[in-house]
């Protein structure tokens, strides 16, 4: 059977049994901010064993897809050096919601197992919990296994929790011995892969609390896992997942781009690691995940970064990942349809990641030789921590990579070292973030040495005022500062990328400014400096008043970011997810994932999409202090790593944004303005930035930018007007050093009944010029005739000068001269008795005119 047929056959059996086959949840948990990826079939259904949610069915089966490779549930290391780990893989699961229990479970599993697909029974294994006499008796005595493959193990292979707390029960497990010695015990859960466990029946039927206490579940559920691509190989009878249809058509992929066969062992585990992390790449991204420098991010970038640094062993030296892409997707499209549309994107996004890792890959590799060599040359066979570090640090080296590269050649890494230098950078960069932020107070022993009347929570009254009547329950004098918490207050302290409010407060009749606020323990505490000597004590009423025009510049840029943020999975894709955030009265930030510039275009349409939005005039609706599992179900949008209490906010505008944020926001999109974007810019590998301003910051922009423009003409004028000047200059440089040829010509006369001429050839720029240098030849000649003769472009150009003692006595004209020379170079010409000019086509008997000018001069004067 394919592989397709297997998964169908799993489907179309349970189906039979009454399930309602559903679709398999994304890979990235978009529901789940406590989980990287889904890594078991049971993630999608975790409400209904928590007893939060329900479904409209009580059976279902699936194909899961998921991903291992941190935690409790990590198979990166096994991956390509055995056959049977991979960290991405397809799980088979049935499920029962307070329905049938371990008869059926264990039952089904048998009858598909050796009715359907026909496994040889004497190879089958069960495994069950110590005490779980029931699932015993159930194998031995409803299904037609030998009653000496049934065993007992322990807590650590057969007792199934979801945490330290809830939900768990004991597990049944189904091994198959593949070797030839299949009846011996000593194989079940040895870690060998002749013997290896193809299905999990696990039945959830306790719940533990917080003392470790078990109590039995008002109802009992079945979750069942089932490894699609070892199951695919015991039924292709091959000794590898790699072995089946599943992979092999991505490993000729690989052979095809490399120029390898799949013969050896280093080149099969080189191949393997390559075809498992491309599919979970593949699947990973087009889920809306994206390699970056944290969370779900970076264990994507570690995986593409060891799946190069394999392809660099089969001489595959230019990336390669994203050109395997395609052969996943036809092998696995027709199962997941969703790989089909992302297709040129997950391609864009490896492609790109590929490209900026190889730029260091090659130093990266080199330097790790060069340490490895000096630590054996010095009979050590473990790489320094600060080594691994300067490796992570500089080329972009993830720690299992380095390390996986160590074991290659039988060698260790420090990595305890390498932990407290990544603890050192993380403290440096979180000090370095406080001081950038110029934190003028910092109250690092908490409420210590504070006055308190009670112990309540400030109550937030800034969503819908922004003054407020309150009352003094903390107080702290010290640094000529007062530190005063209130009963409730509309001041806003900085959170979720917002800045603190300004404003003032009124203590009897002294209005003093509130400079800075802090947030401790649910307290908010407005710093008043210089307040250290105004009479104030605990009980006291105050007025308290937010600076009003600098909170809604700053409602507009929060608001605006939600609609950026939509704006930007639109236009970009799903995979955009936020990273950070500023906002404040001037300008908005925002931080997201993206694998490359964006281009102008693309900018534009964000722009325009955000701005068209606004002018929709949708309304806030704004859901306050809300269960957490009920803004879930909404389906706003949260992402790994946001902590979460269990009463949250949401906000959303009309149907177009809805997300979990703690911030202020205007009433209605129109009230933003209009939307600009001033900058777009990367800060980190896979990380851009854009920078906007809404409302006044945008009148303040375009005022800005007009008088950049008003400066950039008037600078403009000057240049052009100083270029004007130095052309002229440069001219009149020219031409003098033009004129000083003149004196050559002066200094080499003719002679010709009496008379002097002078004459020569000059370069000239056009006939301005060349009448200024007959001006010069005449006033330098003091008697004498003369001719100037130049080509210009294409055309000949000539000047004749007289002085004014033949003009007078000898009635010598310059017209007539230049007219009878003109005549040479096909051309004519004229012009008063002392200069005239004339012009010529014939270019080549310039050297004639030339010549015969002293006949020409002696006819006429005869």
């Amino acid at each position: 059977m394919t592989s397709n047929e297997i998964r169908q056959q799993f489907l179309d059996f349970f189906k039979d049994k009454g399930h309602r086959i559903v679709d398999s949840a994304p890979v990235v948990p978009h529901g789940d901010p406590t989980l990287l990826f889904i890594n078991a079939g049971m993630n999608q259904f975790k409400d209904v064993f928590l007893g939060r949610g329900t479904r409209d069915y009580s059976r279902a089966a699936d194909t899961q897809k998921c991903i291992r490779v941190s935690g409790k549930h990590n198979d990166l290391e096994e991956v390509g050096r055995d056959t049977y780990h991979h960290t991405f893989f397809e799980m088979l699961g049935n499920w029962s919601f307070g329905d049938y229990y371990k008869e059926e479970a264990i039952e089904w599993a048998w009858e598909l197992l050796t009715g359907v697909w026909k496994l040889p029974k004497e190879r089958l294994w069960a495994t069950v919990y110590r005490t779980d006499d029931e699932a015993f008796e159930i194998w031995k005595n409803k299904t037609g296994i030998k009653h000496d493959h049934i065993l007992r193990f322990d807590e650590k292979d057969n007792f199934w929790e979801m945490g330290d707390t809830g939900p768990c029960g004991p597990c049944s497990e189904i091994h198959i011995n593949l070797s030839d010695d299949y009846d011996n015990p000593k194989w079940v859960n040895a870690g060998k892969q002749e013997c290896i466990e193809i299905w999990n029946l696990v039945f959830i039927q306790y719940n533990r609390d917080e003392k470790g206490t078990l109590h039995d579940l008002p109802s009992k559920h079945v979750d069942t896992g089932m490894g699609f691509e070892r199951v695919c190989a015991v039924l292709q009878k091959k000794d590898s997942n790699y072995d089946t249809d599943v992979f092999i058509p991505i490993i000729n992929k690989i052979g095809e781009l490399s120029g390898k066969k799949y013969d050896n062992t280093e080149d099969q585990i080189a191949m393997r690691v390559i075809a498992d992390h491309v599919r979970t790449l593949t699947f990973a991204i087009t889920d809306g995940a994206t390699p970056g420098n944290d969370g779900r991010g970076y264990v994507l970038r570690r995986i593409l970064r060891r799946a190069a640094r394999y392809g660099r062993k089969l001489n595959l030296t230019e990336p390669f990942i994203y050109k395997v892409v395609e052969t996943v997707v036809n092998n696995m499209s027709d199962q997941f349809p969703e790989l089909v549309e992302n297709k040129s994107n997950v391609e864009r996004i490896i492609n790109a990641e590929e490209e900026s890792f190889n730029q260091t890959l090659d130093r990266g590799i080199e330097l790790f030789d060069n340490i490895s060599t000096k630590v054996r040359n010095n009979n050590k066979s473990i790489i320094p921590g600060d080594d691994v570090f300067k490796l992570y640090d500089t080329f972009g080296f993830p720690v299992d990579l380095t390390n996986v590269m160590a074991n290659e050649i039988g060698m260790t890494i420090d990595e305890n070292r390498f932990n407290e230098l990544m603890n050192e950078q993380k403290e440096r960069a979180r000090k370095s973030t406080k001081e950038k932020h110029g934190e003028a107070h910092k109250l690092d022993g908490g409420l210590e040495n504070f006055e308190l009347l009670n112990d309540n929570s400030t109550i937030f009254t800034g969503y819908d005022n922004l003054s407020s009547r309150s009352k003094v329950i903390g107080l702290k004098k010290e640094n000529d500062a007062a530190y005063i918490i209130l009963d409730k207050t509309p001041f806003y302290a900085e959170a979720g990328g917002q800045i603190d409010d300004h404003g003032y407060i009124l203590i009897n009749d002294s209005k003093l400014e509130i400079s800075e606020l802090l947030k401790i323990d649910n307290k908010i505490i407005h710093i008043v400096d210089g307040a250290a000597d105004t009479e104030i004590k605990l009980g006291d009423e105050v007025t308290v008043t937010v600076d009003r025009n600098r909170r809604w510049d700053i409602m507009r840029n929060h608001s605006a970011t939600h609609f950026l943020h939509k704006a930007l999975r639109k236009v970009l894709g799903n995979h955009v997810q936020q990273s950070g955030s500023y906002v404040g009265p001037d300008r908005l930030r925002f931080d997201f994932s993206h694998f490359s510039k964006l281009t102008e275009e693309e900018l534009h349409q964000i722009e325009k999409e955000v701005n068209q939005k606004l002018r929709e005039n949708l309304e806030l609706k704004h859901h306050r202090d809300i269960p957490f599992d009920e803004a879930k179900n909404m389906g706003a949008l949260m992402f790994f790593g946001d902590k979460y209490g269990d009463k949250v906010n949401v906000v959303q505008f009309g149907d177009y944004t809805l997300e979990f944020c703690g911030g202020t926001h205007v009433k209605n999109s129109s009230q933003i303005g209009l939307f600009k974007i001033i900058s777009e810019s990367s800060i980190a590998s896979g990380i851009r930035r854009i920078e906007a301003v809404t409302g006044a910051g945008v009148e303040r922009y375009i005022i800005e930018q007009n008088e950049k423009i008003k400066n950039a003409e008037a600078k403009a004028a000057e240049l052009v007007e100083e270029k004007r000047k130095l052309e002229k200059e440069i001219a009149k440089l020219q031409l003098e050093e033009k004129l000083g040829g003149i004196d050559d010509i002066i200094s080499n006369p003719v002679e010709a009944d009496g008379l002097k001429i002078f004459k020569g050839r000059v370069e000239v720029s056009g006939m301005d010029e060349l009448k200024s240098m007959g001006d010069d030849l005449r006033n330098k000649m003091k008697s004498g005739v003369g001719l100037l003769i130049a080509q210009v472009e294409d055309k000949v150009q000539m000047v004749c000068v007289v002085t004014d003692d033949l003009v007078k006595e000898k009635k010598v004209s310059a017209g007539k001269i230049v007219g009878s020379v003109a005549k040479i170079v096909g051309g004519g010409g004229g012009g008063r008795p002392h200069m005239a000019t004339a012009g010529g086509k014939d270019i080549d008997k310039i050297d004639e005119a030339i010549n015969k000018f002293d006949e020409i001069v002696k006819d006429i004067v005869k």
